[in-house]
């Protein structure tokens, strides 16, 4: 299990389906939320960097690299306005884990090839989908580009070692993995997968276990005091998503 926290104007949100105008706070410190789940458990982090999301470039940076600085024993994969190699490297040289690259994946692949050639391993492709189609551009573009296909190319082309598979739909809604699309997509692909939207219970976190995913990231749930992460860290520890 992978804990989210979302940055957007140096807060702590969530969006609803990645809707800007639907946004909750939940903080105004990230840094303190991510010792928060360190103090609870956590192992990884899932942050994204909303604005350079929807802006094309790492704009909540600072604040991102006091966050990772702050939890030494946590493993950060970091996303969000990461569309130049240069922008990557400069995450892992303040001590990410991963990087996720999604529009990148789409319209910068040669980022996405570079990368994964720099840090094998530390590489992360986000395929975000809508009814099975690709959205890019902080999911502000549904793309005529088919998620599987795009896996597939990505595989070939630049050797990506993991993805990130969102199902915008049910993301931030608390109503479910869509498991249906999830495991079509696990099947489709050769390379791990880290599963993302809709987890409200503890009981979502055993069914996208039951899918073969290699993790779920859970936000919402968690804020919403729907799932303690305490308990999602014991589910995972029995076998469930890590």
């Amino acid at each position: 299990m992978i804990a989210a926290i979302d940055i957007r104007g140096g807060r702590c949100v969530r969006l609803l389906q990645g809707d800007y105008t639907r946004e909750t706070v939940y903080a105004d410190d990230p840094v303190e939320v991510a010792r928060r789940w360190a103090e609870r458990g956590a192992a990884r982090l899932h942050v994204v960097d909303l604005d350079g999301a929807k802006s094309g470039r790492p704009d909540q940076q600072a604040v991102v690299v006091r966050l990772i600085e702050s939890v030494p024993g946590v493993a950060v994969q970091v996303g969000g306005g990461i569309r130049r190699l240069r922008d990557a490297e400069s995450y892992i040289e303040a001590g990410a884990a991963r990087i996720v690259l999604g529009t990148a994946a789409i319209k910068e692949q040669e980022t996405v090839l570079n990368a994964c050639a720099r840090f094998p391993d530390r590489v992360v492709v986000a395929i975000d989908a809508r009814d099975g189609m690709v959205a890019a551009e902080a999911w502000h573009e549904v793309t005529s580009v088919a998620a599987v296909d795009l896996a597939h190319e990505i595989e070939e082309s630049a050797h990506a070692t993991r993805f990130l598979y969102t199902d915008i739909a049910t993301d931030g809604t608390l109503a479910g993995p869509n498991v249906t699309a999830l495991t079509a997509f696990i099947r489709a692909v050769s390379s791990p997968v880290i599963a993302s939207g809709g987890v409200g219970s503890l009981a979502d976190v055993e069914k996208v276990a039951a899918t073969g995913a290699e993790a779920v990231v859970v936000g919402k749930a968690l804020y919403e005091g729907r799932l303690s992460l305490e308990d999602a860290v014991r589910v995972a520890l029995g076998g469930a998503a890590a």
